[in-house]
């Protein structure tokens, strides 16, 4: 009988490890938040931020989660100097007033093991809006550098500038702007 509660103890505790949650930090080298537009119908332009950081909190078992990113706004890189200074003003991202935007959300959609999609709270420019994030790839194993587990996601959705006070030149300059996150994280060790 002992036997018996031994057995069932430890696969209750087994199935519990499985099915915890895992919290993964950010990795700011390799997650670059892009951002592209219509230029007056001339060309697409593609510009990223360069500083992210953040946590992700997934139970894959449960398929639920968190998702919690800040975005630093004064490292955007649109490639010229000038105009990193000039996205920056009032006009469109006013960095010097909201330095940072974030995403925030509980709401991991899975498809069998694949998670496919996260709906959350975009906030820019101090105004928060609801996105869905589509998500085009999602992968965890042990990373052979950092030796721990890693899991890295593309993620990619569509916002309209003057949702968030950013319509200047609109629509001459798109209103729809496509916003593709390529994400990679590292599980924290406990």
């Amino acid at each position: 009988m002992k036997y018996l509660i031994f057995i069932a103890l430890a696969s209750t505790i087994s199935n519990a490890a499985l099915a915890a949650s895992e919290t993964y930090t950010i990795d700011g080298n390799h997650t670059l938040p892009r951002f592209s537009y219509s230029h007056f119908g001339y060309s697409t332009q593609l510009s990223r931020f360069d500083k992210t950081a953040g946590k992700i909190v997934i139970d894959r078992m449960a398929k639920t989660g968190t998702v919690d990113i800040t975005v630093d706004m004064t490292s955007v890189n649109t490639g010229s100097t000038l105009f990193n200074e000039h996205i920056q003003g009032k006009d469109f991202l006013d960095t010097a007033k909201y330095p940072t935007a974030t995403f925030k959300s509980s709401q991991l959609k899975f498809a069998g093991d694949q998670l496919v999609a996260i709906d959350g709270t975009l906030t820019l420019k101090g105004i928060s809006k609801p996105v869905s994030l589509k998500i085009t790839s999602f992968h965890c194993m042990p990373h052979p550098i950092y030796l721990k587990t890693a899991c890295g996601a593309n993620a990619t959705t569509v916002v309209k500038r003057t949702d968030f006070d950013m319509g200047k030149y609109a629509p001459n300059v798109s209103d729809e702007v496509t916003i593709d996150i390529p994400v990679e994280a590292t599980k924290d060790l406990l």
